[in-house]
């Protein structure tokens, strides 16, 4: 990992289109119980006759707003939201969610998805729990699929039609980490250092795109001795998407250079190699071991339209580059591309 000597060249698409979620790929979400039938829609939900911006502790703008909708439609939507939250927490079993209430329904008009937020809270004790409610964009799917099945963590989501609902996930805020819990003097900056490094390696192999400071939280786990540190990616829109290799490395975005120095300040060369070959066959493992699963889903990905031709040869070439290969060569998609890159980690754990 070298420090990056300008970010001038790391333009994110403004406006990245939302990919429809085709038959094939629809196919593929039934068999592994990820499309079901919701009480309300993404589409429902937009009839809102009002919006009041909400604010963080210190007055802040957010970039949220709270939704609100005509007195006659409330019961409906609150009934409806809690059983989707049922959904997701208790498999559909509402009986044990009677005294959840639907405290606020928050509207985002920053990004690509223009998500719904819902805020859950527990009337006996004031708990508070969140959900989120989606255009349903292919592209999205495709990086929570792949999230499930390669990654650290599973996470929990579903589809109805055009309708997204995605579980919480759970941490502190990537630049809020950076901005105040970064300097705490009782946590090992190495390991700190250590996960970046991995983090890192995963967005590239499973290509996950614009890893910018707010794009992942901080799970912080306590440790009989230490805490234990994981960077956990929240927003999926760019999985697949851009053809400039280095968007898919979150050591090349001017948001994360708190974390490149500290990389580089604590960890040697021979350090951050070994990091890399971890992950790299943590990833390969659990290719292995969901081979079915993943082998299903990077076939559907491989004829599906979620990016533009000369991104695609792009992306093709930059790593075929990167990697001194040419097996990215004969590319025509970005499933081909991601079948390449997670095929070479196999290979070479079985060779």
């Amino acid at each position: 990992m070298k420090k990056p000597t300008s970010f001038q060249q790391q333009a994110i698409s403004k406006k990245k289109n939302i990919y429809p979620v085709r038959p094939l790929l629809m196919d593929y979400l039934r068999e592994h119980q990820r499309a079901i039938s919701l009480p309300v829609t993404y589409q429902e939900l937009r009839h809102f006759s009002g919006a009041v911006p909400v604010r963080d502790k210190k007055g802040k703008d957010t970039l949220w707003e709270a939704a609100l909708y005509p007195q006659s439609e409330i019961t409906h939507i609150h009934t409806a939201l809690k059983s989707i939250y049922a959904i997701l927490k208790t498999g559909g079993d509402t009986s044990v969610h009677k005294h959840l209430l639907v405290d606020r329904i928050d509207y985002c008009t920053f990004g690509n998805s223009n998500p719904f937020r819902v805020r859950i809270v527990n009337d006996f004790n004031d708990n508070y729990d969140y959900f989120y409610i989606k255009q349903a964009d292919a592209s999205r799917i495709y990086g929570l699929e792949l999230e499930h099945i390669l990654s650290p963590s599973r996470i929990h989501y579903y589809v109805n039609e055009q309708t997204l609902v995605e579980e919480h996930i759970a941490g502190i805020p990537g630049d809020q980490f950076l901005a105040h819990h970064l300097s705490n003097a009782e946590f090992n900056k190495v390991r700190i250092a250590k996960e970046f490094v991995k983090f890192n390696e995963r967005c590239l192999v499973r290509l996950l795109g614009d890893m910018r400071s707010y794009n992942y939280v901080f799970d912080i786990t306590p440790d009989f001795e230490e805490v234990q540190f994981r960077i956990r990616a929240i927003d999926f829109d760019q999985q697949s998407y851009e053809g400039k290799r280095t968007l898919y490395q979150p050591q090349f975005f001017k948001e994360n250079l708190a974390l490149v120095q500290l990389t580089l300040q604590l960890l040697t060369k021979e350090t951050i190699q070994q990091y890399q070959k971890e992950e790299r066959t943590m990833i390969a493992r659990r290719s292995i071991s969901s081979h079915h699963r993943l082998s299903q889903l990077l076939e559907v990905m491989q004829s599906d339209p979620i990016s533009h031709a000369d991104k695609i040869k792009q992306l093709a070439k930059e790593l075929g580059t990167y990697y001194h290969t040419p097996n990215f060569e004969s590319c025509q998609s970005m499933g081909d591309i991601v079948h390449v890159s997670l095929r070479q980690l196999t290979d070479s754990l079985q060779s």
